[in-house]
């Protein structure tokens, strides 16, 4: 409830800021501070002093950090926190410029607490190593923030309930690009039914960054044939970080 009612507070005041010739009492340095509240038996309870920029604002670090915890003891959809191991919020450079979104956690992500782990990770490693970056130059992260048994696709009341999360990872990291990863990643993102062979190949905008839908990671295990596809999306996804 408390947590509910901090996100209508901290809303309200973005949009009266936004829209109002005169703002509201409270900065860009408050709300964010607001964000960084957590609950604690009961009761909001800000976290330490921000150590803040130049222009006042707290770093992406910092944003992301509630954010994190909330995904961490979030328990919305009953049935994927009792079957978890653990979350899976994201993973890298909170100031990166480009991004990458799979669909959900695998076994192995459960376990680790980490995207793309394993085979599919390491495959992803080496599509990152190929554009001349590293693991930790990008951020990674998922739809989806908790295992769906049996590795299933997650169902649409899922993905609803948790892309407020991947929302909040978006607008405070704001990539240049973002690569989704995948036919169900892609759709979510753009709400569409079009198989990822259909979206592929062409740029969309997506929260103020330019979006390139390519195949999974796990999919080039399966189907090598398909890495030149990936070859030439990431080579666009180049050309837009480079402009």
């Amino acid at each position: 409830m408390q947590s509910a009612a901090l996100d209508l507070v901290i809303t309200t005041l973005q949009k009266i800021r936004e829209t109002n010739d005169r703002p509201p009492r409270a900065s860009r340095t408050t709300l964010a501070k607001l964000q960084i509240g957590t609950i604690q038996n009961g009761r909001a309870r800000p976290e330490p002093v921000l150590s803040e920029a130049a222009g006042g604002t707290p770093n992406k670090a910092e944003l992301l950090a509630p954010i994190r915890e909330r995904v961490r003891v979030c328990t919305k959809c009953a049935h994927l926190a009792c079957s978890r191991t653990q979350t899976v919020f994201g993973v890298g450079n909170p100031d990166a410029e480009l991004m990458f979104i799979g669909e959900a956690p695998g076994v192995d992500e459960d376990r680790q607490g980490e995207p793309f782990v394993g085979r599919s990770g390491q495959k992803l490693t080496q599509i990152i190593e190929a554009i001349g970056l590293k693991r930790q130059d990008v951020y990674i992260a998922n739809v989806i923030k908790c295992r769906p048994p049996e590795n299933r696709n997650p169902e649409p009341d899922e993905v609803e309930t948790c892309e407020q999360f991947l929302f909040r990872q978006v607008d405070f990291i704001k990539p240049k690009v973002i690569v989704a990863l995948g036919t169900f990643a892609a759709r979510s993102l753009l709400k569409t039914d079009a198989p990822i062979s259909r979206l592929r190949g062409r740029v969309y905008d997506y929260r103020g960054a330019k979006l390139i839908p390519t195949f999974h990671p796990a999919y080039l295990l399966r189907n090598p044939s398909s890495k030149r596809d990936v070859w030439e999306d990431m080579k666009l996804a180049k050309r837009l970080l480079e402009t």
